[in-house]
Parts: structure tokens; C-alpha cells; sequence
């Protein structure tokens, strides 16, 4: 309903932005609203109508899916008011376009988290990012465009080449495509006996997940990177990659079901798989010059230690990947803020141009120091929390070298960040620099320190989320 009223308020700039962020609003709050009915113990459903029998376009509000949106949909909030001080400080073109999509990609994101079943979530997986491309492509520039173009084949291209055929055949094997506590693969696998067919299946939805970033299906990520930054932000924190992991913890546990892929052993196949782009990717990370291309290769890594906490299959490690969502997304999102900051504050794109802007705009490098601080692990930030969880769910499946990975990714991480912050708070300014450099808008600083801020929130009162945990897993 917003997408009409930012439409007709095209030639009222400020008229426009207000819907944008009393939708944001009002979709936090009546999400907001359901929490005490989950609390309860209790699901709320809703049936809009049946293809086939079996197969029905429905909704379903649980603990897992409730977790999700609220993640998306606070953020939602602070990333649109973050937008305009983006856009207008940037003067961006086609401004009624950009919050057009970015209202129905969260508006999709939305219909993802609370899809009673495959078919409806992938409806609204393809919406997604049918909905993201135009911002991908925003600055219609021959880079954007052409990222643009990366973008939509990757993620369309394999979601009908390998998720679409991998839904068709399960409704075919179960005639169910429910999310289902235990899954809904255990009596068809238990009657044919054939772990060969349902470890095609997995592979299947695996490759045909995209947005979950695995490598070697990950380059249209860094591709993106050509979008404006609350773009990018949306990308890697709130909306795309969120949507690819939050559908594989929906496929691992509801889908295939715990007993399935622990007898098959998938699960730690998945595990080990993963843990290859955890590390390959923090190494990349290492090497990149261009701050957002640093982000998106940390970005990468980071999805993985979710793919391969839920893989693991063991409670401690699938509430470290639940968890992990919220709390990546607090802290990339301050990441990639602090980058629009930079961008609008000082016109700079490179970690070797940072030198002495920690004195410069210190209220941004303090939001991204504890946005990094979070993402290394150290405490009192809440990524210390989910950390925690995936060592103690990889040492109850008895998985030492996943725990080992899990530790050197940590070291990783502080290798890729840290020069950031010594270069931003101990080198010197170049000399000649303009005397126009200076803080950010407050629109863009504000949401960027209250997200930064949510880092150690989070780890002092994940209490309410763990609740939700309860019915969600």
C-alpha cells in the first residue's frame, strides 16, 4: 500500500519520505504486536487460497519467523531515514524509484519470514529480488548496470535452474510443501530408503539458495557493491542475504528435518562445505583496498558461520545461527553506514584513504569500531554471543576442526578490521585536505549509532530472543 502513496507523492519530496517511514513504522509495530501471542506458545496462520491440494499460498507467524522480522523490519526504519540523508546529500537521481523498491523488498522480505511453505516463500524470495535489481542497477552507470546484470542471473538464474525443480520434486515425493517441525522428508526417505535421492534434493535447494552467498555461487555480492551504500546496506544486512540463510535454516529444519540429515550425514557435508568459504573469504577480504568490497567479502564469511551452525545440527549451534542473524545484521549494517558516511563526508572509497579520519568524523569511526569489535568477537559486543553458540554446538557434535575454524575466522576478522581502525585513529591526514570535511548528515549518523549501540545491547539482553527461540526451533 505505501509503494502507491510514495508513488503520487513523487513531486513532494518530504510528503514522500514521510510514507516511507511511516510504513517502516507501522509494519515494526503491528510485527511488534504478535510477540505475546508467539510468547504464548502459539502460531498465528492464515490461508489466502489452494493451487492444488497441499499446496496453498498461506502464512505462518513462529518464533523462527517472527525473529527474522523484526530484525528486518527495525532496521527497515533506520535504514530509510538513513536514505534521505544519503540521497539528498548526494542529490541521487530517480528517488521515487529507489524507495519504491526498497519499500517492496521489504515488504517481500516480510512475506518470506512468515511463508508457511515453500511455495509461498518462494514466491516472495523471486520478489525480492526481482524488487533489489533496480537498486543494484541505481546509478545506471555502464559498473551498475553491468553489476546489475551479474545480480539477476545469479539469483534468478538458479532459483529456476535448481530451487524451482528442487520444490516441484518434493511435493511430488511428500505432496507436502509445509514447513514442518522434524520435517517432512523423514517417512518418504524411511519408505524408499534412498539417501542418493534426497542428497540430489539437498544439493538442489543448496545451489539454488543464491542469496545465502556460498561460495563458489557468490560473486554477484561484490557485483552489487556498484549500488548506492544504503543499498549495499540493505543487501548484506537486512534484506537479500538474510532472506538466502533465514531459507536454508527453513529448508535444513523444517524441510529435511534434523533425524534425515544427521543420518545421511548431509549436514556435516553442508558443515565442512561451508566452512571453505569462511576462510576463503576472509582471506579475500584481507586483500581488498575498496572499503565496500572489504565489507562484502566479511559479509560472505559471516553468512557461512550460520550455513554451517545450523548444519551442525546440534540446539547450541542452530541458536548461534538464529542469533547470528540479528546480530550480523546490527553490526554490518553500522559497517556499511559508516561507509555512506565516508562517502558523503569525505568523497573516500578506500581503506588507504582513511588516514586520521577517526579525528575528523569521530562519532562514525566510533560506530564502526564497535561494529567491528562485534563481528571479531570481543566482548561486551553481542557477537561474542553467537560465537559462543557455535563453538558450543560444534564441540556437542564433536566437530574440533569446525571449532578451529571458527577461531581462526575470529583472527580473520581482526586482521581485516583492525588496520581500518589504526589507519582511521593513528595516521595522519593527508596534507590538503579540504576543510569542508566534516560528519556526516544527522540523518545518516543517528541510525548508524543506534545500530552501533544495539551491539552491546545485544549482549547483555538477548533474554527475549532466546524466548522466541523456544518456538522457533
Amino acid at each position: 500500500m505505501s509503494v502507491f502513496f510514495i508513488y503520487f507523492s513523487r513531486q513532494n519530496p518530504n510528503l514522500r519520505e514521510f510514507w516511507t517511514i511511516l510504513a517502516s513504522i507501522i509494519k515494526f509495530l503491528i510485527i511488534v504486536s504478535m510477540i505475546p501471542v508467539i510468547l504464548s506458545g502459539k502460531t498465528i496462520e492464515c490461508s489466502l487460497f489452494s493451487v492444488f491440494p497441499g499446496l496453498d499460498l498461506s502464512f505462518r507467524v513462529d518464533g523462527l519467523g517472527i525473529f527474522f522480522a523484526i530484525t528486518a523490519s527495525f532496521l527497515w526504519i533506520l535504514t530509510s531515514f538513513y536514505s534521505i540523508g544519503y540521497v539528498r546529500s548526494l542529490k541521487e537521481h530517480a528517488q521515487t524509484r529507489y524507495f519504491i523498491c526498497f519499500a517492496i523488498s521489504l515488504s517481500s522480505t516480510i512475506g518470506v519470514a512468515f511463508s508457511a511453505n515453500l511455495f509461498t516463500m518462494y514466491i516472495f524470495y523471486e520478489i525480492l529480488t526481482l524488487s533489489t535489481y533496480p537498486l543494484v542497477g541505481h546509478e545506471e552507470t555502464k559498473e551498475a548496470l553491468r553489476g546489475a546484470k551479474i545480480y539477476l542471473v545469479y539469483l534468478l538464474g538458479t532459483s529456476i535452474a535448481f530451487l524451482l525443480p528442487a520444490i516441484i520434486a518434493t511435493y511430488i515425493f511428500t505432496g507436502s510443501l509445509e514447513f514442518t517441525n522434524g520435517g517432512i522428508f523423514y517417512e518418504f526417505w524411511q519408505q524408499s530408503d534412498s539417501n542418493v535421492l534426497i542428497s540430489i534434493l539437498f544439493v538442489l535447494f543448496i545451489l539454488g539458495i543464491t542469496k545465502s552467498a556460498i561460495m563458489p555461487l557468490h560473486s554477484w555480492l561484490p557485483n552489487a557493491m556498484v549500488a548506492p551504500t544504503p543499498v549495499s546496506a540493505l543487501l548484506h544486512a537486512v534484506a537479500v542475504v538474510k532472506t538466502g540463510v533465514f531459507v536454508v535454516i527453513r529448508v535444513v529444519l523444517d524441510i529435511f528435518g534434523i533425524e534425515v540429515l544427521s543420518a545421511t550425514g548431509l549436514g556435516i557435508y553442508l558443515a565442512y562445505f561451508a566452512s571453505i568459504t569462511i576462510i576463503v573469504a576472509s582471506i579475500v577480504a584481507l586483500r581488498q583496498d575498496n572499503i565496500k568490497a572489504r565489507l562484502a567479502y566479511s559479509t560472505i564469511s559471516q553468512l557461512s558461520y550460520i550455513i554451517v551452525g545450523v548444519s551442525l545440527l546440534t540446539p547450541a549451534a542452530i541458536k548461534g545461527s538464529i542469533l547470528h542473524i540479528i546480530i550480523h545484521a546490527f553490526s554490518k549494517i553500522t559497517l556499511f553506514f559508516w561507509a555512506g558516511a565516508i562517502l558523503v563526508g569525505y568523497g573516500k572509497k578506500y581503506v588507504s584513504e582513511l588516514s586520521g579520519v577517526g579525528r575528523k568524523m569521530p562519532f562514525s569511526m566510533a560506530a564502526f569500531t564497535l561494529g567491528a569489535l562485534s563481528l571479531i568477537g570481543l566482548p561486551p559486543f553481542a557477537g561474542l554471543v553467537s560465537k559462543m553458540f557455535f563453538l558450543t554446538g560444534a564441540y556437542q557434535a564433536g566437530q574440533i576442526p569446525i571449532m578451529v575454524i571458527y577461531a581462526a575466522s575470529s583472527f580473520l576478522n581482526a586482521a581485516y578490521f583492525i588496520p581500518i581502525i589504526y589507519i582511521a585513529y593513528f595516521k595522519d591526514l593527508p596534507e590538503g585536505t579540504s576543510p569542508a570535511f566534516k560528519e556526516a548528515p544527522a540523518l545518516m549518523l543517528t541510525p548508524m549509532i543506534i545500530t552501533a549501540i544495539g551491539t552491546i545491547i545485544l549482549f547483555f539482553v538477548p533474554y527475549l530472543l532466546l524466548q522466541l527461540l523456544k518456538y522457533g526451533v
